[in-house]
């Protein structure tokens, strides 16, 4: 059994594990973080990251098509699908290379394998390089994120049938496939296969693609996908799913309508479930939300004294930044450094082109609250920036509480709008109203003057539109 007591015992290692158990170094604790995989968890390994990698091969590709635009004429070249794959592979690699080091930097004890909560202030490793230790924690903390949501009866083999995990570890590019559900996760990936020749369907059950968007953004990305050549399925169903042997045939249901569609591939990218696999003995049952997410308090201590959660495996929003935040929060509090805060306020960036980004309020939900609200709104065809570097796609839209100017939300289609989005999210959080972002001096050319017209617009005093 345990020999050592530790401050604190993490068990994820995470954009939330990895936080927090830096930031429990950094306040001279005691700290272990335990990882079933690797340092960095699904976002760094299998997920954000690679996924980003992904998305930057997909973009140059754009960009050559496009050369032609600015008098440069690229007459032949090929895409090597396995070395774009690889690169991926290598930056995720590189960057699990530096947590571990950080681990190092803070004295963090970093081991392999499950973490199990056998009682309170026990945790056993029950598999891996690491197995069969106990640890003993003054504190533990759960961190294990979530993992893809599958269909039932449906079986993964990472080749005719996928989620983002076996998408981000393709040997073989499908000449076609079907992404069921446009979320994040789903447009991204589209982006990506449609652009490197990939036959793409976009499929969604809801009425439009992002649905957590604001429906403005939605038409403009779907108009914008449309162009690129993807075929957007919005307000459908799959049903029937039959996975053959080099196919996989389904039905696709609107309404009354059904459509036969046969795919070499097919991508569920349908949301996500907690992961809680070996993770709790019966004897550690903290109270769950009514979706299976484990229920904190305002200082992210579960029902259980002294045990903690944060990130992803205590619910939405299932964001790496704000893993991070509360994970960093969890630890600031249960050492008495300073109060912890829960999340009010963040951005949701989204990485296919054009980029989306948004924070706070949509127009429908400010409308469905009974606000009292202005919109300002820029487009990129306005900017000189945009225009000159050839991404003049999408706009700048403000939801403004109308008396005072508050920003109530933001929402940015276009380059760099993930990016860009963060001086909205600043401001929000520093309670800086539309009047003082428009009074801001915004360095000529750049994107960011979008924002400072989109301010001015509210109240018809943009320049350039």
């Amino acid at each position: 059994m345990a020999n050592e007591v530790y401050d604190l015992v993490v068990i994820g290692g995470g954009p939330a594990g990895y936080a927090a158990a830096i930031r429990a170094g950094q306040l001279g604790k005691k700290v272990a973080c335990i990882e079933v995989e690797r340092a960095g968890g699904t976002c760094l390994n299998w997920g954000c990251i690679p996924s980003k990698a992904l998305l930057k091969a997909a973009e140059t590709v754009e960009s050559i098509a496009h050369a032609s635009d600015f008098g440069v004429e690229v007459k032949d070249y090929t895409v090597d699908f396995a070395k774009v794959m690889a690169r991926s592979r290598s930056v995720s690699d590189r960057m699990a290379g530096g947590i571990e080091f950080l681990f190092k930097k803070n004295k963090v004890e970093y081991l392999l394998g499950t973490g199990h909560v056998s009682v309170p202030g026990i945790v056993e490793v029950t598999s891996g390089p690491d197995k069969g230790k106990f640890l003993s924690a003054k504190n533990i903390l759960i961190a294990t994120g979530c993992k893809a949501r599958r269909l039932p009866g449906i079986d993964v083999d990472g080749e005719l049938v996928m989620t983002s995990r076996e998408a981000l570890a393709m040997k073989k590019q499908p000449k076609s496939i079907a992404i069921i559900g446009a979320g994040a996760i789903g447009v991204e990936f589209a982006y990506f296969l449609n652009t490197l020749g990939t036959e793409t369907h976009l499929i969604e059950m809801l009425d439009r693609a992002v649905p957590v968007e604001d429906p403005e953004i939605s038409q403009a990305l779907t108009r914008s996908f449309k162009k690129q050549g993807i075929n957007v399925r919005a307000g459908t169903k799959v049903e029937n799913i039959e996975v053959g042997r080099k196919s996989v045939k389904m039905e696709l249901v609107k309404g009354d309508k059904r459509e036969p569609l046969e795919v070499e591939s097919i991508l569920l990218s349908i949301g996500v479930v907690p992961n809680t696999d070996g993770l709790l003995s019966p004897k550690v049952q903290p109270k769950l939300d009514d979706r299976g997410y484990i229920a904190v308090d305002e200082r992210y201590q579960t029902s259980i004294k002294g045990i903690y959660a944060a990130g992803d495996i205590i619910g939405p929003p299932w964001l790496a930044h704000v893993a991070t935040y509360e994970a960093v929060q969890a630890v600031n509090g249960m050492f008495g450094h300073s109060e912890p805060k829960r999340v009010t306020l963040y951005p949701g960036c989204t990485y296919c082109h054009p980029q989306i980004a948004s924070v706070g309020l949509t127009e429908e939900k400010a409308k469905a609250a009974g606000i009292d609200f202005k919109v300002g709104k820029f487009p990129f065809t306005a900017s000189g920036k945009a225009v000159a570097v050839n991404k003049p796609e999408g706009f700048v839209k403000l939801i403004l509480d109308a008396k005072h100017g508050e920003i109530l939300g933001a929402h940015i289609i276009g380059n760099d709008a993930t990016e860009l989005i963060t001086e909205y999210v600043l401001a929000m959080k520093s309670e800086i109203t539309a009047d003082e972002i428009h009074a801001t001096i915004h360095a000529h050319p750049t994107m960011s003057e979008a924002l400072a017209e989109a301010a001015a617009s509210a109240h018809n005093e943009a320049i350039h539109i």
